[in-house]
C-alpha cells in the first residue's frame, strides 16, 4: 500500500527544513482507531501502520521523524528513546505542522507515561494540568494484588509480527532482555504475574 500524498509532502517538508535525507516511508493500515510506527534508521525507513484517525496518523508520522532527527541518546550503557531532546523535537514538529497540543499531549500520554512529564520540562500549554491529572489518577488507584499468572518457565522466542515473544507466555521480549536472550547459552527464566484491583471483601477487617 502506497502513502497517502499528505504523508509523501510531511515527510518531505520536514527532512528539509531540517537538511536532512528523506527515508523511505512504507505504509499499511491496520484495524482500529489508533496508529503505531517504526524508524529504522540502519535501512533508512519509516514505517506507518495507519488506524482510522486522521489525528492519530499524522502525530504517529511526525513522531517517527522526530526519531529520524533527533540524535540516538545514550545514557549509561543504555539508548535512550524518548528521552527529553527526544520530545524537544516531537512537539516543536507537532506544534509546526498542525497538531494542537491538547492532542499531542492526549495521543503521547496515552502511549509513553513520560511525555507528560518532558512536555512539563519543555513549557507545552497544558502540560502541567494534564500532569497534575495524571498523578491524581495514579494515587486515586485502588490498591492491587498481584499473583503468578504464568509459573517460572525459560524464555524460548518466537517471532510474531515485527516482535520477539516468549512462545509459552506470549509475551514481548525487548530490549536488553532481548539481547541476553539471543547471545545466553541457557535459556533466560521470567515469570508472568497479572494483578487484580483488591476490593473491600479482600482487605482484611
Amino acid at each position: 500500500m502506497s502513502a497517502p500524498e499528505w504523508a509523501r509532502s510531511l515527510v518531505e517538508s520536514v527532512c528539509a527544513e531540517a537538511g536532512r535525507p528523506v527515508p523511505q516511508l512504507a505504509w499499511r493500515s491496520r484495524r482500529g482507531a489508533g496508529s503505531t510506527g517504526l524508524t529504522r534508521r540502519d535501512a533508512d525507513v519509516l514505517a506507518v501502520r495507519a488506524g482510522s484517525d486522521p489525528v492519530d496518523q499524522r502525530l504517529t508520522l511526525l513522531h517517527e521523524l522526530a526519531h529520524w532527527l533527533t540524535p540516538v541518546e545514550r545514557r549509561r550503557r543504555r539508548t535512550v528513546h524518548h528521552g527529553l531532546r527526544f520530545y524537544e523535537t516531537a512537539f516543536d514538529l507537532y506544534r509546526r505542522h498542525g497538531l494542537a497540543a491538547a492532542d499531542a499531549l492526549r495521543l503521547e500520554s496515552a502511549r509513553y507515561r513520560g511525555a507528560l512529564r518532558h512536555a512539563a520540562r519543555l513549557g507545552i500549554d497544558g502540560s502541567d494540568e494534564a500532569l497534575a491529572a495524571h498523578r491524581a489518577a495514579l494515587r486515586a488507584r485502588p490498591a492491587r494484588r498481584w499473583r503468578v499468572l504464568v509459573p517460572e518457565h525459560p524464555i524460548r522466542l518466537e517471532r510474531e509480527g515485527r516482535w520477539n515473544v516468549c512462545a509459552t507466555c506470549r509475551q514481548r521480549v525487548i530490549g536488553p532482555q532481548l539481547a541476553r536472550a539471543r547471545r545466553t547459552r541457557r535459556p533466560l527464566r521470567h515469570v508472568l504475574w497479572t494483578s487484580t484491583p483488591e476490593t473491600e471483601l479482600d482487605v482484611p477487617a
